[in-house]
């Protein structure tokens, strides 16, 4: 069963029309939501299940620049800015503080990986860098183990993901914002080639724009819509503790285990190098478009096969929109979560750190995380279909760069000078001959 999530009160009525409906209620969608409410725009959200459901409530809760794709760090500088002033803005405790994240360097090559990302991101002058020594031991105190090094980030941070989404979406009403839940988007009407309304198990949403931000589910959405959508899933599990004493304040990553501290004083935990790929019909589709991640990073992908591929395979026959439609069906995606990972998590952590050895665990869960090729979302118009934009594929890094990402979205549906520049993240870049590939030292 998933973590417990702050509720948020729907609105109970469908409007007959508004200038644009918001497919998917995390953390995308809901900060999409609260820009354009913010701007005037009326704006429906739908949600096939309850806000921030599945993985924007199930991740780790990381806001980091350290170790992000030089193509994000544009927006994940935005996102920072926004998560500073998030809890005045939203008038509720989203969990976010500045506490900073530690990478550890374990080996020479790891050294040589975070050196060469300071050098791509030397650009936009952070304040993130290499850490050692007695430095090191002041800023991660307590552990049995000497690193070589550690990428240092101060003013990265920790939100809480079961508190966030919820926050921004509740204010996002308060703003003018409809929020509907349990009312899934089945797809979209189309006239002289644009979109025209969204039609949902409630009914039919008259509208000129449609944005997705399905997550896990785009890949299905943009496929009845006859687009191509390299999308596959990820599973990642992670374990909540107590309350515990004595364990650092700062977020450390290290090739065993991951761990940030959360505002009830717990822990959120996780293997911070296993990646669980179940095999389905699409990872045969998309093999080519994934082969150079998997190059990559081939020791991070362990391929699954289980029930997902009967499921998927199911489910692949486009749904007449008068009909439930398969997200309807399964509300909440809730994977089984990969309880080896997790336990060899909390055992590295227990060698490490005296203070985990008397770590409770209290929950643990799994989401599934919506992967592109390159690793890098996609946020962008169609342009073989007006009035359709797509925000999804980020790669279990959404968490952290949503607020400015949703204002991104905001930006490219009103037509206003986008924040960043959206070029790294158009859809386009699968079919116009790129060959779109992950970042090399991250």
């Amino acid at each position: 069963m998933g973590p417990q999530v702050d509720p948020v009160t729907p609105d109970s009525k469908i409007p007959p029309r508004t200038d644009v409906v918001i497919v998917g209620g995390g953390i995308i969608g809901t900060s999409t939501a609260l820009c354009l409410a913010e701007r005037g725009v009326a704006v429906v959200l739908c949600e096939k299940g309850h806000i921030a459901g599945e993985q924007s409530s199930r991740n780790w809760g990381w806001c980091r620049k350290a170790r992000r794709d030089p193509r994000e760090i544009p927006l994940i500088i935005e996102s920072m800015r926004l998560w500073q002033g998030m809890n005045e803005r939203v008038e509720a405790e989203t969990g976010f503080r500045q506490a900073g994240i530690l990478f550890a360097a374990e080996s020479e090559a790891d050294l040589a990986r975070y050196e060469a990302w300071l050098e791509q991101a030397r650009l936009y002058q952070l304040d993130t860098r290499l850490i050692s020594g007695a430095e090191l031991e002041q800023i991660m105190p307590g552990t049995s183990k000497r690193w070589k090094a550690a990428l240092w980030s101060p003013t990265d941070g920790r939100a809480e993901p079961q508190k966030a989404a919820p926050a921004i979406a509740r204010a996002a009403r308060r703003k003018g914002a409809v929020v509907l839940t349990d009312c899934a988007v089945r797809g979209l009407e189309t006239q002289a080639g644009r979109v025209a309304a969204a039609v949902t198990e409630r009914g039919r949403i008259a509208c000129s724009t449609v944005v997705l931000a399905g997550g896990a589910w785009s890949r299905r959405f943009c496929r009845d819509l006859g687009l191509r959508l390299p999308q596959l899933k990820v599973r990642a599990s992670v374990v909540r503790t107590a309350p515990l004493g004595g364990a650092p304040e700062t977020a450390l990553w290290t090739s065993a285990a991951a761990f940030r501290k959360r505002l009830d004083g717990g822990y959120t935990i996780a293997n911070g190098h296993a990646n669980v790929a179940p095999i389905v019909p699409d990872s045969f589709r998309f093999f080519r478009d994934f082969l150079p991640a998997i190059r990559m990073d081939w020791s991070s992908f362990h391929l699954r096969l289980d029930g997902r591929f009967l499921q998927e395979w199911r489910e692949a026959k486009p749904v007449p929109l008068d009909r439930p439609s398969p997200y309807e069906r399964v509300r909440v995606l809730d994977p089984l979560p990969d309880s080896r990972f997790t336990r060899e998590a909390l055992g590295g952590l227990a060698r490490l750190f005296p203070a985990f050895a008397e770590a409770r665990v209290v929950q643990e869960w799994a989401g599934l995380i919506d992967v592109t090729p390159d690793i890098v979302p996609v946020i962008s118009p169609v342009e073989t279909l007006p009035g359709f934009l797509i925000a999804t594929g980020f790669s279990g890094h959404g968490f952290g760069i949503g607020p400015g990402a949703g204002r991104l979205v905001a930006d490219l549906v009103t037509g206003d000078t986008p924040v960043v520049d959206p070029t790294p993240f158009r859809f386009s870049r699968f079919t116009d001959g790129s060959r779109p590939q992950p970042t090399s030292g991250i």
